[in-house]
Formats: C-alpha cells, sequence, structure tokens
C-alpha cells in the first residue's frame, strides 16, 4: 500500500529546499525525491529555463519527435458525489444525461470518423446508473473500432478492472484531485469519493487488474501545488516500483469554470503548471504526460516537445455533445476549441508529429 506522507510533511520538504540543493538536483543523472522536492521549491523559480531544456531534451530521447492525440467521450452526467468544484456534482442543477449504448457507440464512431484512435470514456460517478455492465458492454461493441480505450469513471475493484480489461479496455484515469487531507475533506461533502483512502488505492487495483496504463494527476487549485507536485512524484514511485509492467501517466489539469462557481482555493498559473511538467518528466523520463482542452490554444502550442506527449483535441464535456453541439450540461468549460485537424496542424508546425494511433490489441501478450 502506498504509504503517502502528512502533506504538512511535503510542504515543509518543498518550501524548504535551498538554492544549492536546486544546483545539486539540476547535475543529478537520477532524481530522488529530494531532488524532486528541490526542483518544486521557490528556489528553483529562477531555473525555469534550464529545467525547460532539460525536459524537453529528456522527452525527445524516450518519445521522439511525436504527440499522440486522443478525444474524451462523455457518457453520462449522473453523479452521486457532492465535491465544491465539479460541474457534475450532485448539488448543480445542469441537464443530466445517460447516454444508450447505441448513443455511445454512435458518438464514439463520429469520433472515429474524424480522426481519433485513442478514446477516453468519461462519466460521472453513479454505479447505479452506470456500472461494469455498462462499460464492458461499450467495450465490446467499440474495441475492433479503436487501438486503445481509456475509462474515467468511478473506482472499482481489482476484479472489475481484469474484467473490462477482458472486454478491451485498455487503461484508466483516476485522480486523486487533492493529496492534501484536510482540503479533500473540505470540497468533498458526501458520496464514495469521500473515502481519501479508498481513492488513493485505486490506482494500484487497476494495475493489479492487468490495465495496460494507468494515469493519476491532482486537480490544480485545491491546495499548494509544489506540494500536490511532490505528492504526485511519490505516488508515481511507488507505482512505478510495485506495477513496473504497468505503462504510467500523470497529468495536471486547472480548475476551470463550472456549474457551482466554485473558486479555487490557491492560484495556480501558466508558469506553475509549466514548472510542475519540467519537474515531473525530470524525475520520471518515461512517464507520459497530458496536457488537456482545458488548457488555452496558445499555451499547448507553446508547450510542444517541452515535456507532455499527449494532447486532447476538439473536446466536449456534455453527453451527446459531439453529435450536438447545442446540448449543455457540461462537466466544465474548456479552453482549447480547435478541431483534431487544426491541432494536428499546430503540431506539424512545431516540427512534431502528431499520432493518431501508437498502439494495436495485437501487441497485447496473451
Amino acid at each position: 500500500m502506498f504509504n503517502l506522507p502528512p502533506f504538512e510533511q511535503l510542504q515543509e520538504q518543498v518550501h524548504s529546499s535551498s538554492e544549492e540543493d536546486v544546483q545539486r538536483s539540476l547535475r543529478a543523472p537520477h532524481l530522488s525525491s529530494a531532488d524532486l522536492a528541490a526542483l518544486l521549491s521557490p528556489a528553483a523559480d529562477k531555473h525555469l529555463a534550464a529545467m525547460s531544456v532539460r525536459s524537453a531534451d529528456i522527452t525527445a530521447l524516450r518519445f521522439g519527435r511525436t504527440t499522440q492525440i486522443y478525444a474524451p467521450l462523455y457518457v453520462s452526467s449522473f453523479c452521486t458525489n457532492r465535491c465544491r468544484y465539479c460541474g457534475f456534482s450532485a448539488d448543480n442543477t445542469i441537464e443530466r444525461r445517460l447516454l444508450s449504448l447505441e448513443e455511445a457507440e454512435a458518438e464514439a464512431m463520429l469520433l472515429h470518423q474524424r480522426g481519433f484512435n485513442h478514446i477516453l470514456l468519461v462519466s460521472g460517478e453513479a454505479p447505479a446508473k452506470l456500472g461494469v455492465d455498462y462499460l464492458e458492454k461499450l467495450a465490446l461493441r467499440l474495441r475492433e473500432h479503436f487501438a486503445a480505450i481509456s475509462i474515467e469513471v468511478q473506482p472499482l475493484s481489482t476484479q472489475e478492472y481484469s474484467r473490462l480489461f477482458t472486454a478491451g479496455i485498455t487503461s484508466v484515469a483516476i485522480y486523486q484531485e487533492t493529496y492534501d487531507r484536510e482540503t479533500y475533506t473540505k470540497v468533498h461533502l458526501s458520496g464514495q469519493k469521500c473515502d481519501f483512502d479508498f481513492r488513493l488505492e485505486t490506482p494500484a487495483r487497476a494495475a493489479a487488474g492487468s490495465m495496460r496504463e494507468v494515469g493519476i494527476g491532482a486537480l490544480l487549485g485545491l491546495s499548494d501545488w509544489r506540494a500536490e507536485g511532490l505528492a504526485l512524484g511519490l505516488h508515481l514511485a511507488w507505482l512505478r516500483k510495485n506495477y513496473w509492467r504497468t505503462g504510467l501517466t500523470v497529468s495536471f489539469p486547472r480548475l476551470r469554470p463550472a456549474a457551482g462557481e466554485f473558486q479555487p482555493l490557491s492560484e495556480v498559473t501558466e508558469r506553475d503548471l509549466s514548472h510542475l511538467i519540467f519537474a515531473l518528466r525530470l524525475f520520471d523520463p518515461d512517464v507520459g504526460i497530458i496536457l488537456s482542452t482545458r488548457e488555452e490554444a496558445r499555451y499547448r502550442n507553446g508547450m510542444i516537445g517541452l515535456g507532455p506527449t499527449r494532447y486532447s483535441a476538439g473536446s466536449c464535456t456534455a453527453p451527446g455533445g459531439y453529435s450536438n453541439p447545442d446540448i449543455t450540461g457540461e462537466q466544465f468549460a474548456i479552453g482549447d476549441h480547435r478541431s483534431i485537424d487544426e491541432v494536428c496542424t499546430a503540431i506539424r508546425q512545431k516540427g512534431f508529429d502528431p499520432v493518431r494511433k501508437d498502439w494495436d490489441a495485437g501487441f497485447q501478450l496473451q
């Protein structure tokens, strides 16, 4: 079981790092958790340019001049959790929809026609509305059409993840939201999501359930981003050590406007986000780093090749929104509204190749 240190201890470690610590960490060929703390510290702020260069070099060495493209497919906005920051929170009065299997398949095929081979199935957390049976049936319908199908849904058991893997789900994204227990309690008011430890243990259950890839992340704007980055790095390192056969990704979603009008509890600028990305890239050269359409097109263009390896494109966060753009009830407002072709063009203009397919089920060992 991952043993997360107290958040206050992580904050102390990050904020007490010195200039000497940063210089030593920048020279280190392999980074320890203490090095990660130093590179996330205020003392490292003035070294961001050097960190970006090294991050770009490592990314090119490990991933080449490529950026993978994917699209989220929202299948349900029903949720039993009351999370202060989320548009899908049970407290909010929004249009709720659960796509039928036929509707979800039609949305997926529309994305396929637009050129997507990697999709992420997303839903609110309402197991009675959308459970493993639904996901299994949908995966069986879609697996012949997509190179990779990921899910971002409620936490499941190891046996349930194994069942979905057999049906064609290849990866799981499960974000802790915040590693700060005190803040976690304040923003999660009711529902299964209130169980901090159960959620913290979910990535390990997914990996144990044979998932090819597991993604973790922290929602930026809830607590101290520097300490969140250190906690995320520690969690990543633990998963890397204990589930070395599983591919790992990290994401740093920043809070966006959503129903409920929740305001961030702490400011996280684009510069801060870049700092996090560079530090995590230096800490784990092989981790996939996701930069979604939460961010503006200008910023995403500027980050191509500097650390992120995966971009979403042409996104909609309301179930049924691809076939009907007038549908309301989105989870949050996106920042980059460009189509897949526009995003791919921007990637090529920076001298990189947008990859629409980099996996096939035939590669999987039986």
